[in-house]
């Protein structure tokens, strides 16, 4: 059985530009499985090592964090902290992609390719 690739994008969609240095974690049905921050394009290159096997799995990001390091000022506590999208992998493979779009106040995520 072939296992998934992963790969994720977040935008900071307050101020239209890629979410650079944002702490992102992927867990999976055993645990934790990586754990990085957001480049200069908002991606996380280096989060999954490994094929991926059917499961569900986690990616938590640190919204709150991200933008308190942005200076922006947040209520305490904030209205988005840690968001967490739960998805699965189905068996067969596959490249999974999983953007997050995001604000203080919002955020949305769709299976990309």
């Amino acid at each position: 059985m072939s296992g998934a690739t992963l790969s994720t994008h977040v935008l900071d969609t307050a101020d239209g530009v890629p979410a650079r240095d944002m702490g992102v974690t992927l867990l999976g049905p055993e645990g934790p499985i990586g754990a990085g921050n957001t480049d200069n394009d908002g991606r996380c290159p280096g989060l999954v090592r490994a094929p991926l096997m059917p499961g569900r799995y986690r990616l938590e990001f640190d919204v709150a964090g991200y933008f308190r390091k942005r200076g922006v000022s947040l209520p305490a506590p904030p209205f988005l902290d840690l968001v967490q999208i739960d998805f699965g992998i189905a068996p067969g493979g596959g490249h999974y992609h999983v953007p997050l779009l995001v604000s203080p106040y919002g955020y949305s995520t769709y299976r990309g390719s």
